[in-house]
């Protein structure tokens, strides 16, 4: 591999059906491989085969929340590594409250000899806010999106030729974390819908922001390139041209809004 990039497996919000729930590989120019989220079922494994990926080959997967569009992938991908061999284990990352939950999932719908395996097979990390990690020459800090709804994690991370991505996970930025953000190359961020559309996706009754908000918090941040995931799919057919459209009218970096299966190019 040449380039940092990311792999954008799904860029939809909970309730999307004509693409999948957000979640990516994040990959460094060697090969290293993180994946975010996967999704609200067992759709993340159609997503890696369309992509070309092997399920096999990723070792490391980071789990932002506990939501079900998010978390629900991970079982599938826990019971794959749980029930066929494996050439090295699986190492789940997130706080206490998502390895919680994927424990009780997980002893509730698999057999006791699959879940048996857990913590030889499958190793849980518990992070905490503002924890570092490293994944290979992917470095990673972690922090707490301060969420109204449910404990989240976001992340920074530093990529080899230096470049930082920071993910702010699927709800409105907390100022307390602009040490993460500010001046990043690349800043993700959710876009629900187009602030045009507002009233008619009620994206800030649901806690969530628009193509606008996020653009305006990226020139705010000093970003050098904007990611908009997460987002309503009612408007696929014109979501790139009129996000990137809305977006530019107050941000003058790079943006892009990816669709299913996209790889996003992240070195300078």
């Amino acid at each position: 591999m040449m380039h940092n990039e990311i792999l954008m497996l799904g860029t939809g919000n909970a309730l999307v059906t004509r693409c999948y729930n957000t979640c990516f590989l994040l990959r460094s120019r060697s090969g290293a491989q993180l994946m975010v989220d996967a999704g609200g079922g067992n759709g993340i494994l159609a997503q890696l085969e369309h992509s070309g990926t092997d399920r096999t080959k990723i070792s490391h997967l980071f789990v932002t929340h506990a939501h079900t569009d998010h978390i629900l992938g991970v079982v599938w991908m826990m019971r794959m590594a749980l029930q066929h061999q494996v050439p090295c284990p699986l190492h789940l990352y997130s706080h206490r409250k998502v390895l919680d939950t994927l424990q009780a999932i997980c002893q509730l719908i698999l057999p006791a000899k699959q879940t048996a395996r857990i913590g030889s097979v499958v190793l849980f990390h518990e992070l905490r806010d503002g924890e570092a990690f490293q994944v290979d020459d992917i470095g990673l800090q972690c922090f707490d999106i301060h969420s109204t709804k449910e404990p989240q994690f976001g992340f920074e991370a530093k990529l080899p030729g230096g470049v930082r991505l920071t993910c702010l996970g699927d709800e409105p930025y907390c100022e307390e974390n602009e040490k993460y953000a500010a001046d990043t190359d690349w800043l993700m961020s959710e876009a629900f819908c187009l602030y045009a559309d507002r009233e008619r996706f009620r994206p800030y009754e649901k806690h969530h922001s628009t193509a606008l908000d996020a653009a305006r918090l990226a020139d705010r941040l000093g970003a050098k390139g904007l990611i908009l995931y997460h987002t309503e799919d009612k408007t696929l057919a014109t979501r790139r041209e009129a996000y990137t459209a809305e977006a530019r009218t107050v941000f003058h970096g790079r943006i892009c809004v990816p669709d299913d299966l996209e790889r996003i190019l992240l070195d300078n």
